[in-house]
């Protein structure tokens, strides 16, 4: 979509809103049933199943968030609006991360992503499709929900439980749960334009979001949120040495990468935001009266969105498989272990055929970096030899990305009986799908020569799950409690599906030249070379159990349950209180059990993608355990160390003690949590695919192999293997299959306090402070297959320690004004070589001002004062200039502008 049509389409868009709001002004007539938060006690439905129960008087800490305190704010991603409000929360950009670059992933409390259970009105959301297989450390591996599809303007309220939930909710809650209400309102409504920029002029974004509450007769209600965005990338990089280096030898086809502030498909290192084009979301909730005892509701969505980001510079005097030849001489290019460098030369009518092809062009120019131009000539001139630099003298850098589709629906039955006492049902079943059809740009299939494509479609990811269930909730009488007994019981059924997708014939290819040295696949991001189609299934019982045993005692207990038809079944628990002192006193505790299984998709994924481990670029390959390869590398490890690798469930027990006070007029919460994970589901240390390939060609009197692809071929031709279980894998160097590996320890301290101030008499001031100390720690790297020491440093360094938010908001008639400073302590870069980090403070500030009644014009800045993150010391090795995992961002301060219609 070209910027003029998206031009036209914000138009349409902002015409269509106006209109809407025209007919909803017409036909609205009902009283949006919303309480307002500043007047009564804000009610919750998450951690507890018990009706009517406030936040206050949780068993477990949760955070409360109404729609505005997310609209006030400049970004226009849920998981940012959640990095800035929940300490224990951290989200960051993703510039070079295949396909977590797609759906980034979030932590809280430190622990993976997929260690945290989402809800949508309080139903599990399914899971996206893309599996992070670059996520930094903490989140390598992880298959999460996809919170940013959903559009802020849809909240109603969010509730973040900071507590394990797995007895209440089953896998995954081991960290949290986050809860989205949807608006539930039946009139009224709200419309937003934003454009937006960077200080640095890129970055350029808009948004234009519209919800609509409606009647559904006088017994029902449809609330619909539409939400159309566009987010320009970002650059933050700086022309690299060894362009430099490459320029100043004398190759002037270079000397377009040393342009670094605008992308084309000849820039240099494409390093900063992705591109987030034909961002579309569409939700809706809905709910009608049947009878006083039965309710049907229903709520879905579809989102979709095109990212696009970039991968590393390749070189073309040394990109291993492309460019990079053997050693010859310098005069002749015959093949010589004491000869110079070389370019790759290929024999396109086969190796040795004619007699006339070098073994590569030597590198004899200028400090090694210029091809002889005699040899090069000799190379072009003859059609049977090739090779790259003749095409792409100047190296290239892929484009990668994906074309994203997000759908749900959900639908159920809800209401009560009096049976003696009340009884509540609610029966449900929800189905979601999550796909991502990735594609990648400006790149090779090295091993086809001349012939190769430039652009491939790799393939596609699709997570689909369904799940039904059935609650109950009974309330009984108990002599002597102070309330009655709320008893909830159900069962619940999840079965989930994860596919793959062929890419097209060339992205997987091993064409005429791997034999060659050649590399096969799409350079950068290797196309499946299979559709495949994997599914896993569960099954549940739960029962929770809660009152108020006296005035000032409550107590809760949850027991659950699960069976998975592939990974067995689990019991876990749940014990909490909470004891009221006085009214201004309470203290908390809870223990628990958790657990999280593997998703299909972990177990039974491939993926080869190009990584960066010690300054070379090499290709890496993930693939499952139960496939030929990982049986290779099972029956290898366990020759090698005496143990076999497994996948199973990993398993958790959570501490956490709390209290909660008032001290004049100002609230406080503290709270302190320890989470013991083991077992925990990850992608295994680097199998050295060589290594093991010589250890079974040993066993099987082989000679020993000096590459991949010839051990592939000897063991296939002395039938220890079969040749086409290893298609597309003769380039790997390593690889990686998901297993039970390490185990942690995480514990922390969360404290959050509110403090109404009375600055100025004619208007309200709030101050909100929430902050969180975190601290993980491997108690053991693994038995089998361990992992290494730059993965611990991840784990217990690459997030800081102490993260906090103080949020100054003030109200003044027409005026509504926000201050919020958000601390992010030191950490530590184990990804690009950075080292230690220090802390850094960034400054948001949004002026709103009521034009009337219904129209308000917003002006506001994330990061005011233009904070950046250190710099990389190692800036022009790679070309990043900020380490890519800093939680505080690294694309500096940016501007807003917005304009709010609300319809009452």
């Amino acid at each position: 979509m070209t910027k003029l049509e998206k031009l036209k389409l914000l138009g349409a868009a902002s015409i269509l809103a106006v209109s809407t709001f025209s007919l909803a002004s017409a036909s609205a007539f009902q009283e949006s049933e919303s309480a307002d938060a500043d007047d009564v006690d804000v009610i919750i439905t998450t951690g507890t199943r018990r009706a009517a129960r406030s936040a206050s008087d949780s068993t477990s800490p949760i955070d409360v968030f109404q729609a505005n305190e997310f609209l006030n704010q400049g970004t226009n991603d849920v998981a940012d609006l959640l990095r800035t409000s929940v300490p224990s929360y951290n989200v960051n950009t993703q510039p070079i991360s295949d396909a977590a670059t797609i759906i980034r992933p979030a932590n809280l409390r430190s622990l993976s992503p997929d260690n945290t259970l989402v809800l949508l009105n309080g139903k599990r959301r399914h899971r996206g499709s893309v599996i992070s297989f670059l996520g930094g450390g903490i989140a390598d591996g992880a298959q999460g929900p996809d919170v940013s599809v959903i559009p802020a303007l849809a909240l109603r309220q969010v509730e973040v439980l900071r507590d394990g939930a797995s007895s209440q909710y089953g896998s995954d809650a081991i960290a949290g749960v986050i809860n989205f209400q949807l608006n539930d309102a039946s009139s009224g409504g709200t419309a937003e334009t934003v454009y937006g920029s960077t200080y640095e002029g890129d970055g350029n974004n808009y948004r234009v979001a519209a919800n609509i509450g409606l009647p559904l007769t006088d017994r029902g209600f449809l609330n619909v949120t539409g939400e159309i965005s566009d987010t320009d990338g970002t650059v933050r990089s700086i022309v690299r040495g060894d362009v430099e280096n490459l320029i100043a030898a004398g190759n002037a086809a270079v000397s377009n990468f040393r342009l670094i502030n605008a992308y084309t498909d000849q820039a240099p290192q494409y390093w900063g935001q992705p591109d987030v084009e034909d961002n579309y979301k569409l939700f809706y909730n809905a709910g009608i009266e049947l009878s006083p005892s039965a309710e049907l509701y229903s709520f879905g969505n579809y989102a979709t969105r095109t990212v696009a980001g970039g991968f590393f510079y390749r070189n073309p005097t040394n990109r291993g498989g492309v460019y990079r030849g053997p050693r010859v001489d310098p005069v002749t290019g015959l093949a010589d272990s004491n000869g110079v460098p070389s370019i790759l030369v290929g024999d396109l009518d086969g190796v040795g055929a004619g007699g006339s092809c070098p073994a590569g062009i030597p590198l004899t120019g200028t400090n090694g970096l210029i091809a002889d131009p005699a040899i090069l000539a000799q190379v072009t001139a003859d059609p049977n030899c090739f090779s790259f630099v003749e095409t792409i003298p100047s190296g290239f850098v892929p484009r990668f990305g994906g074309d994203s589709v997000d759908m749900s629906i959900a639908a159920g039955l809800r209401g009560g009986w009096s049976i003696g006492n009340d009884l509540s049902y609610d029966f449900s079943i929800v189905h979601g799908s999550s796909h991502s059809d990735f594609f990648i740009r400006n790149t090779i299939n090295a091993s086809l020569g001349p012939n190769t494509p430039r652009d491939f479609d790799p393939g596609a990811y699709k997570q689909t799950e369904t799940i039904l269930n059935a609650d109950f909730l009974y309330a009984v009488p108990v002599s002597g409690f102070a309330s009655d007994l709320s008893i909830a019981f159900g069962a619940e059924y999840r079965g989930e599906e994860f596919e793959i997708t062929a890419g097209d014939a060339a992205s997987f290819a091993l064409g005429p030249l791997a034999d060659q040295g050649f590399s096969s696949s799409s350079n950068g991001f290797g196309g499946f070379t299979a559709s495949s189609t994997s599914q896993q299934s569960s099954y549940s019982l739960y029962t929770d159990l809660e009152a108020d045993v006296t005035d000032k005692l409550t107590l809760q207990t949850a027991v659950r349950f699960e069976n998975y038809d592939v990974f067995g079944s689990t019991s876990d628990y749940k014990l909490a209180t909470n004891y009221a002192v006085n009214d201004k006193l309470f203290f908390r505790a809870t223990v628990s059990t958790g657990f999280h299984a593997p998703t299909a998709g972990q177990a039974n994924v491939t993926n080869v993608t190009t990584q960066n481990i010690n300054g070379r670029l090499l290709d890496q390959g993930t693939l499952p355990l139960s496939s030929s390869a990982g049986q290779l590398a099972a029956d290898f490890i366990e020759a090698r160390d005496g143990m076999r690798p497994e996948l199973g469930t990993e398993e958790s027990r959570n501490y956490t003690i709390g209290a909660g006070f008032d001290l004049g007029t100002s609230t406080w919460t503290i709270d302190y949590f320890n989470i013991d994970v083991d077992d925990r589901i990850a992608l295994s240390a680097n199998v050295d695919f060589l290594e093991a390939l010589n250890y079974f060609g040993a066993q099987n009197g082989l000679a020993t192999f000096t590459t991949v692809s010839r051990g592939i071929t000897a063991l296939s031709n002395a039938g220890v293997i079969a040749r086409n279980d290893f298609t597309g894998f003769e380039d790997l160097t390593q690889f990686r299959y998901f297993t039970n590996s390490f185990d942690t320890t995480t514990s922390g301290i969360e404290v959050v306090g509110t403090l109404p101030l009375d600055l100025i008499e004619t208007g309200s001031t709030d101050l909100n402070l929430s902050f969180a100390w975190i601290d993980t720690k491997v108690d053991n790297r693994g038995s089998v297959n361990p992992i290494n020491e730059n993965r611990v440093a991840a784990l217990e360094e690459l997030l800081p320690e102490l993260k906090g938010n103080v949020t100054l908001t003030h109200v003044e008639n027409r005026w509504r004004g926000l201050l919020r400073a958000v601390y992010y302590g030191a950490w530590e870069d184990t990804g690009n070589g950075t080292g230690e980090q220090g802390a850094e403070i960034n400054i948001d500030a949004e002026l709103g001002y009521n034009m009337t009644e219904s129209l308000e014009l917003i002006i506001g800045a994330t990061n005011l004062f233009n904070n950046y993150p250190d710099k990389n010391p190692n800036a022009a090795s790679l070309g990043q200039l900020y380490p890519e995992a800093s939680p505080s961002g690294f694309n500096g301060g940016a501007y807003y502008v917005k304009a709010r219609y609300r319809l009452n």
